[in-house]
């Protein structure tokens, strides 16, 4: 993964697609970063699970961001957010679709049924079930709307 990456640096700069160009450079530090964390040197590999855990957490700044901008009234700036996180989706694995979710959940339910306070520990144990195929925030959506 790190390395499809960075492989995609040289035909962003040839395109001289600067958006592109900047979000590839800005992950290819990220994996930096994460190495530095785990005391690694900087130039040691990063497996792919540590690469998805990486892209997701900037996915996650970047939705984070856009609700912030435009909560604050400042539309032009969630744009250039959006274009940097449909960057970073290319690289992370197909989202379940609400529809999906929704059916996998009613399936969990009907197997065993749970009450209002219990939501948290399902929400968590739906999540390892779809191992990071679905957006944390609609499975909690649809969990909330179908467990009264």
């Amino acid at each position: 993964m790190q390395e499809t990456i960075k492989a995609a640096i040289k035909p962003a700069m040839l395109a001289k697609d600067t958006v592109r160009l900047g979000t590839l450079r800005m992950l290819v530090a990220a994996f930096t970063n994460e190495l530095v964390t785990q005391g690694r040197p900087p130039t040691d590999p990063l497996s792919d699970e540590d690469c998805m855990k990486v892209i997701k957490r900037l996915a996650k700044q970047r939705k984070d961001s856009i609700d912030q901008f435009i909560a604050g009234g400042r539309p032009e700036l969630a744009e250039d957010e959006k274009e940097e996180l449909a960057i970073i989706e290319e690289f992370l694995p197909a989202q379940m679709s609400e529809a999906d979710i929704e059916i996998k959940v009613k399936e969990k339910l009907a197997e065993s049924p749970i009450t209002g306070d219990m939501k948290g520990k399902f929400v968590g144990m739906m999540m390892k079930e779809f191992g990071g195929n679905a957006d944390g925030t609609l499975v909690k959506q649809v969990i909330d709307r179908l467990v009264v």
